[in-house]
Formats: C-alpha cells, structure tokens, sequence
C-alpha cells in the first residue's frame, strides 16, 4: 500500500511539473485569449450573482474575469500550476469575490451550485474520465449543473488535449447526470468550429 501510495505521489508530481512548465514557458496553444463565447452566452442568462461557481483547471480564467465583472459573488478557481495560481491570486488580491486555491481537483471538497468546464476535462488522462464524472457529482449541490464545453474529435496527436465522442461522453455522464443540454455547439469561438459540444448536465438526485 506504501508502495502505491509513492507512486501515485510520483504522478501527481510529475502532472504539477508538466502544466507549470507549460504557463512558464507560454506553452498555452488551447489558450484563446478571451471568455469562450459559448460560456459567455450562458453567464449572460445567469440572474442569481450568489450562486457559488466553481473552474476547475482553470488557465488564465477569462470566464472567471468575465463573472466577476457581471457581478457575481462566489467564485472558486483552481488549479495544479504553482506559477499561474501565484499570477492568479495576485491579480485578484483585493477581490474578496473570488477564491483561488493551489489544489489537485481530485482531493478538494466543497459544494458548489454550478460548475464551468473549460478545457479541464480533455486535459486530463482519459482513464480519469469516470473519477472525474464521480468528483463532479460529489462537488455539485443537490440541484447543481455542471456546464461547459467537450471536444467531439479524435486527435491526431497524443495529448493532452484528449478527444472523444458525443456517444461515449453520453454514456459517461448519463449514470448519474440528467442530459439537459448535449449538443453540437453552435457559437464556438472560430479556432473550434464544428469541433465543441455545448453540455449542460444536471445532478440526479438520487443514483
């Protein structure tokens, strides 16, 4: 069990190390520079500012910027990069509004009423999926959504980013999400065209 333990300390090492390069280095290409448009759409509908939100792997955190400037009040950011959460917190230094926290998404506990995926899903190792589905699940309060964005295509290259499908991401998330939303996205930014599904999933109450 040590043994294990050790190595597992070992890969998530390995993992803090490979992203902090990469926001040290400017090695960002899936970064667009700007809120993604589909998720601006969806904060602009948005009426309650308390709601707690929560993005998870969250880069540069344009979708955080964006909330905090339409007024919303509960915002928790993290990620696993040393360096982009040092830029992050002393961006946001004076705004009690938001919470960013150097964590593995993995081993963090809380609740939050709405979670935005934004490139963190396909980041991840595709053997991470169902832990991240179950995670999602124990994160979200009874009535929580988690909204975002997946990439619907296979990469040529080894990622990170790592692709799919819309049947496979169904048949993951359907075990213990209502499908609310699940569908081609229509208003990517131009970079994505024709290569996004827009979700909105709902925890079920009972599994």
């Amino acid at each position: 069990m040590g043994e294990e333990n050790k190595s597992t300390d070992r890969n998530k090492s390995l993992d803090q190390r490979f992203w902090d390069d990469r926001y040290q280095s400017g090695d960002i290409g899936w970064d667009m520079g700007q809120v993604s448009p589909p998720l601006k759409a969806y904060i602009d509908q948005l009426t309650d500012k308390n709601i707690r939100i929560l993005i998870p792997g969250c880069g540069n955190a344009y979708e955080a910027e964006y909330l905090l400037q339409k007024g919303f009040k509960n915002i928790t950011l993290i990620d696993i990069a040393p360096a982009l959460v040092n830029k992050l917190r002393e961006k946001y230094s004076n705004n009690p509004n938001i919470k960013i926290v150097l964590a593995d998404f993995f081993e963090y506990t809380a609740e939050f009423d709405l979670v935005l995926e934004q490139t963190f899903f396909c980041a991840l190792d595709p053997a991470l999926r169902t832990n991240y589905r179950d995670k999602m699940y124990s994160l979200l309060s009874p009535n929580g959504k988690l909204v975002g964005l997946l990439f619907n295509t296979e990469f040529e290259k080894e990622g990170p980013p790592f692709g799919g499908t819309k049947a496979e991401y169904e048949k993951l998330f359907s075990d213990k999400f209502k499908l609310v939303v699940f569908e081609h996205c229509y208003n990517s930014h131009p970079k994505r065209k024709d290569n996004e599904l827009f979700i909105i999933l709902k925890k079920n109450s009972v599994v």
